[in-house]
């Protein structure tokens, strides 16, 4: 447990968390809605620093990365929490585990920042990611990770659904080297009833992290009758062309069912070409299908 970064007290024993557009309002001996961050006696703390619920070696093209560090393998990790309630998360055992049943016993394996730059030197990995869950309800132990792994010639890479603070942007920026950012839709409705969010503050984000020079990356899965019509998969083409760049990957990827959307079926692989048929004919440079 450690004290959180960016957020305010409100001097009647409330706290407000800035870590993410959320900025949860937490009453004391509550926690925020990612459940990883309660209040303590008018402070705020993070229930999961160092407490590692996952670490593996991925291939950087899985992330999905395709123009960073190709052909290499990044040391993957994650703590449990997301501040999103996906109805389709394909990883809810670990991401809604606060959500469901609070915080288990134990949770997790304790691991120091120096302990998980020293495992990915010690199997020739040029990248750490913080991935799998989101790492902005982990920022403090995602960011002492960071500062140690740049220090050590290593690279840092967020897999992210983009919901951040522009505060917690620039306290990350400086050791981000690229990030993967999930456009899960771009309707207010599809963000608020099937993720628990809003959009506009990702498209605002996506936005801030081409300006500050990040290598950027968008996925977005594509799920029948939710997010795949036609003129929804052009919106998105022409925001990422004309807001972002015309070089910025765009990886669509194949929904199967998944948590709470167990009656949806999966994605026609002919919806995802034509995905890619659509991107390229906006005029996206690089369009990649995925999960098929």
């Amino acid at each position: 447990m450690k004290e959180a970064l960016l957020y305010k007290k409100s001097g009647d024993g409330k706290v407000q968390c800035n870590a993410c557009n959320h900025k949860c309002i937490i009453l004391e001996g509550k926690r925020g809605i990612c459940g990883v961050r309660e209040n303590q006696n008018g402070k705020l703390y993070s229930l999961v620093y160092g407490k590692i619920i996952a670490e593996h070696i991925d291939p950087i093209e899985k992330k999905p990365l395709y123009h960073f560090l190709q052909g290499t393998f990044s040391l993957s990790i994650a703590t449990i929490g997301c501040n999103f309630k996906c109805l389709h998360c394909q990883n809810a055992d670990i991401s809604q585990v606060p959500t469901a049943v609070g915080i288990p016993t134990g949770v997790g394996t304790n691991k120091t920042p120096e302990q998980i730059v020293q495992d990915a030197m010690d199997n020739n990995c040029p990248s750490i990611s913080y991935t799998y869950t989101e790492p902005t309800v982990f920022v403090e132990f995602a960011l002492d990770c960071m500062k140690l792994a740049h220090e050590k010639g290593l690279k840092n890479i967020w897999v992210s659904n983009g919901y951040m603070t522009k505060e917690t942007l620039d306290l990350i920026s400086p050791y981000l080297d690229a990030i993967n950012v999930d456009l899960k839709g771009f309707s207010e409705d599809f963000y608020k009833n099937i993720c628990g969010a809003k959009l506009r503050p990702v498209l605002d984000n996506l936005i801030d992290i081409k300006r500050r020079g990040i290598h950027l990356e968008i996925t977005t899965l594509i799920i029948p009758g939710k997010n795949d019509s036609e003129k929804e998969l052009a919106e998105i083409a022409k925001f990422i062309k004309n807001e972002l760049s015309d070089d910025t990957p765009w990886h669509i990827s194949r929904f199967f069912p998944q948590y709470k959307l167990l009656d949806v079926s999966l994605t026609p692989v002919e919806k995802i070409y034509q995905a890619v048929e659509i991107g390229k004919r906006v005029g996206l440079r690089h369009v990649y299908p995925g999960n098929i």
